[in-house]
């Protein structure tokens, strides 16, 4: 689905501001040194935040900036919604809000009655339901609290009446089960820098919980959730909130971050079509330092918010093998970290009405992750050529810490020896197996196999037989190009742009390789290439663009555009 706010710039605009700025927080928020004296939390509240795994996102209702929580697509919420969510294994639920479009005027900033008694309607069939429950200030971070640095007095005022009114409305709803999240996603705008924005966010959390403490009743010891500046997970950001944790002195408190995966990969831009070595570094490195600056000190971590940011557009944008082993490491990671974590659902996985999973495959993974780890392989794929001869096809297995047990075509155990080998590990599928399995060898997927592992979900490998894609000329605009391919059974990976003096051309110039399913998409029904209007918005007129296609199989297929004022031509190279 379209979403109506494009989350994936805005974590793309945190990710960079946290990547290239050093700055320290000054004042209260010290240095890491200090975040080491953080006061632990309560027994209490590690088993509370531990009892709370898996959790999932009520995503891009409650919060969506529209009339109501219709506003962006997904119906009205049920308690048929809550009860199936919490029938497929989901222990809690984050319910993102919404607030600035429910309320009054300044200086009361009242809350429509009839708003907050949907949210409360909500939030109790939810706990009606068994769920852990989260609530918050959603989307307002970037309405209005952004403004914070240059009307501090303004904003403090309309957080202090927002929170004052939500806390005063759930005081005795049960502590055991309800916690508050002080703000989603916390940044600002027309700072002096990071420095006064971990400040100008230390105020708003130590507000959040002074107010909320105050109010008495089942508040006084409510688990409250703090988030770092731009919910990053780069250690400058966790030692801010750990000092800030240190400071309030409170045992009930939870830190949490978000996490949507290495930027290239999360997105398919500059050549991040695998979750390799360096995207899986960037999840190891980024759960070991939530883990030691907070779980190890005894202080509970959620990460409020996983994913990867290519799902805002289409879950197809990162390739089925490799977004599977995203999620499986994901999985065990956070179990091996002690980290509790829930899944961002806008509703491009559990539908809202049918209470299907848009991709069932993702979901057995996902739910695997929660106790064990599952086997994997280099490729959920073995290309054979239909213009050459077949020829036996290895491919690497990854069993992480499973044993290869077999492989199987649909209910048939294939035969070790005669129709694969293992060596190590390494999987070699024969060339006879490979023939017979590919029957008259049409282009596309011939056989399924599936490759099973003494625990966790099986690994599918498609046996695909294809050729050379073609790719033929066109004209067309900027709005509107499309490349006719013949694609022959072949998936295409990433595409690459250039001028001829070798610079890189079109949108993010600074990689060759172009964003999938933003600068250019395959339809494969449609037998054609789309060049987005932005990828066209960013290329010079008059000059010559290569292409360069990228299939899985590994095969390269060039192409030349050429844009002049606002019509497009493109011919084989």
């Amino acid at each position: 689905m379209r979403l109506p706010i494009n989350r994936s710039i805005r974590h793309r605009i945190g990710a960079l501001l946290a990547g290239f700025t050093t700055l320290a927080a000054s004042l209260t928020l010290a240095t890491g040194n200090e975040a080491a004296a953080a006061p632990r939390t309560t027994t209490s509240a590690m088993a509370h935040v531990a009892a709370m795994q898996p959790g999932w996102n009520l995503g891009n209702t409650l919060d969506s900036t529209g009339a109501d929580e219709t506003s962006w697509g997904n119906p009205r919420i049920t308690q048929a919604l809550l009860r199936n969510v919490k029938s497929q294994g989901f222990k809690s639920i984050r319910i993102p809000i919404t607030w600035t479009q429910h309320t009054g005027p300044a200086p009361e900033h009242t809350i429509k009655p009839a708003y907050l008694n949907r949210v409360r309607e909500v939030v109790g069939w939810a706990l009606a339901e068994g769920f852990y429950v989260m609530i918050n200030l959603h989307h307002d971070s970037w309405q209005w609290i952004l403004n914070m640095p240059g009307d501090r007095t303004g904003v403090l005022n309309r957080y202090h009446t927002l929170w004052t009114q939500l806390a005063t409305t759930f005081r005795d709803f049960p502590s055991a089960k309800l916690t508050m999240e002080s703000v989603n996603e916390p940044q600002f705008t027309g700072s002096s820098g990071i420095a006064q924005e971990a400040q100008l966010l230390h105020e708003l959390n130590a507000s959040f919980r002074d107010i909320v403490r105050r109010s008495g009743g089942n508040n006084t010891t409510r688990l409250l959730v703090l988030p770092t500046l731009h919910t990053s997970s780069e250690q400058a950001r966790l030692d801010e909130l750990a000092n800030s944790i240190r400071g309030f002195n409170d045992p009930n408190l939870i830190a949490t971050v978000h996490y949507y995966g290495y930027w290239p990969f999360s997105v398919n831009v500059a050549g991040g079509t695998h979750f390799d070595a360096t995207a899986q570094k960037d999840l190891t490195d980024a759960f070991d330092r939530v883990h030691n600056t907070f779980i190890a000190r005894g202080i509970p971590v959620i990460i409020g918010e996983y994913g990867l940011l290519g799902f805002d557009r289409h879950t197809g944008t990162i390739q089925q093998g490799e977004k599977l082993k995203f999620f499986e490491h994901l999985g065990h990671y956070a179990r091996a970290k002690k980290i509790t974590t829930m899944l961002w659902d806008n509703g491009q996985h559990l539908g809202r009405n049918s209470f299907q999973w848009s991709d069932p495959e993702l979901w057995g993974q996902l739910r695997s992750s929660w106790t064990t780890r599952s086997g994997t392989a280099a490729a959920d794929f073995v290309f054979s050529a239909r213009s050459s001869a077949i020829t036996a096809k290895t491919i690497s297995l990854n069993p992480n810490g499973t044993t290869f047990t077999g492989l199987r075509h649909g209910s048939t155990e294939l035969a070790p020896g005669r129709d694969y080998t293992v060596q190590g590990n390494q999987l070699t599928l024969t060339a006879p197996a490979l023939t017979r399995l590919s029957g008259a060898r049409q282009y596309g997927t011939n056989a399924v196999l599936h490759a099973r592992f003494s625990q966790g979900v099986p690994w599918r490998i498609n046996l695909i037989t294809h050729d050379q894609p073609v790719l033929a000329s066109a004209n067309g605009t900027t709005s509107s190009f499309a490349i006719p391919t013949t694609f022959r059974g072949d998936l295409l990976a990433t595409m690459e742009a250039r001028y001829a003096d070798g610079a890189n051309a079109g949108p993010h110039d600074w990689t060759s390789f172009k964003e999938f399913d933003r600068a250019f998409t395959p339809n494969y029904p449609g037998g054609v290439t789309t060049l987005s209007a932005d990828f066209f918005a960013a290329v010079k007129d008059n000059a010559r663009v290569t292409l360069t296609f990228h299939y899985w199989s590994g095969a390269k297929v060039t192409y030349h555009v050429t844009k002049s004022g606002g019509t497009v031509t493109g011919a084989t190279a």
